[in-house]
């Protein structure tokens, strides 16, 4: 089940009005995930809205119907706590299993993405990989099974031991892994700038997507199994000393984006370079972009960025990368056009 040259991305249903499937850039993906459809609490079964009725048909119809076709999936998300409860009892994983299979064959889907962030004790990590096996048991090997995961192969609560995901059980069970190296520790809480999606980190902190993947690679999931993920919007902070706009110059607080605070998209970090004169820093040290003007600081990925990531994914040949969400590229489709063409050529 390994999976060789993928190009993927999530579209968020939220954006259907302002980003129709029908106007999504193809030609740059090879795989479009559905973000998302949860899981409802007492019957552990696939929640589908009358929205979902509606734009799950379009979305499937608008991938199925390019040349070459686009694989479209379900992501599922949600409380995390709901996951605990699922994959802690045998009946739950059977009703939500049973549930996903009629829905990939009501809606003629190529597949899921489990979105559990993130299984913390041992307990919840074994249940995980008992959850993504019995997955695989049922659906056969014609149904794509990938999970979006941490950005490295242990995760836990802060002070405490952490604890490593189920990987032998996953290597068997899922096509790939979504590795979200991006919201990197520090980056909404950090009293100083920081890039919340580099691709190397210079201090040796190993806070980077570079020690993420090699992390992953050694815990043994194998290259050909890991996708790297890559942000399209920024992190932003408001300095305290103009004079000091490096990284980790000290901040007072978030910059502009108020959902979440301190988040901005990408097309809304080209208007501000644009409309305030920034300086924009393509940072060699650390592979990603930053730029600011007045107090205002934006660390983010943009076109420089994803070549350079796109360079070492297919310099350590694990399968592809994901953007997330698409929605949040600017209006040319620069970014995620520009990792495809690095990608093919």
């Amino acid at each position: 089940m390994a999976s060789s040259s993928i190009r993927a991305g999530y579209w968020r249903s939220s954006e259907f009005d302002s980003l129709p499937p029908c106007d999504i850039k193809f030609s740059v993906f090879t795989h479009l995930f559905y973000a998302s459809l949860k899981v409802d609490p007492s019957s552990f079964e696939l929640i589908v809205t009358d929205d979902d009725e509606r734009m799950l048909p379009a979305f499937i119809a608008a991938a199925h119907g390019q040349s070459p076709g686009v694989k479209a999936l379900i992501s599922i998300g949600g409380d995390p706590s709901i996951f605990v409860d699922l994959a802690d009892d045998p009946a739950n994983r059977k009703a939500f299993i049973v549930s996903t299979i009629g829905v990939a064959k009501k809606f003629g889907l190529d597949g899921f993405d489990l979105d559990w962030e993130f299984p913390n004790t041992k307990k919840e990590m074994d249940n995980l990989g008992l959850l993504v096996t019995d997955w695989r048991n049922s659906m056969g090997k014609v149904l794509t099974l990938t999970a979006a995961v941490w950005f490295k192969p242990k995760v836990g609560p802060k002070d405490k031991p952490l604890h490593q995901y189920p990987v032998t059980n996953m290597v068997k069970a899922l096509n790939w892994i979504n590795v979200m190296a991006y919201n990197l520790p520090g980056s909404e809480y950090s009293k100083a700038t920081m890039l919340h999606a580099a691709l190397h980190d210079p201090t040796g902190n190993g806070v980077s997507a570079e020690e993420g993947v090699a992390e992953w690679m050694t815990a043994g999931m194998p290259a050909a199994k890991i996708v790297l993920g890559m942000p399209l919007y920024a992190r932003t902070w408001l300095l305290t000393d103009l004079k000091l706009h490096e990284v980790g110059a000290p901040t007072k607080g978030f910059g502009p984006g108020p959902t979440p605070p301190g988040e901005l998209s990408y097309s809304k970090v080209v208007q501000f370079n644009r409309n305030n004169n920034a300086i924009a820093v393509h940072d060699e040290a650390w592979g990603e972009a930053y730029s600011y003007a007045g107090t205002t600081w934006l660390g983010y990925d943009d076109e420089w960025t994803v070549v350079r990531k796109v360079e070492y994914a297919r310099s350590k040949k694990i399968a592809g990368y994901f953007f997330w969400p698409i929605d949040k590229d600017d209006a040319a489709w620069n970014v995620t056009t520009t990792a495809s063409n690095a990608w093919m050529n």
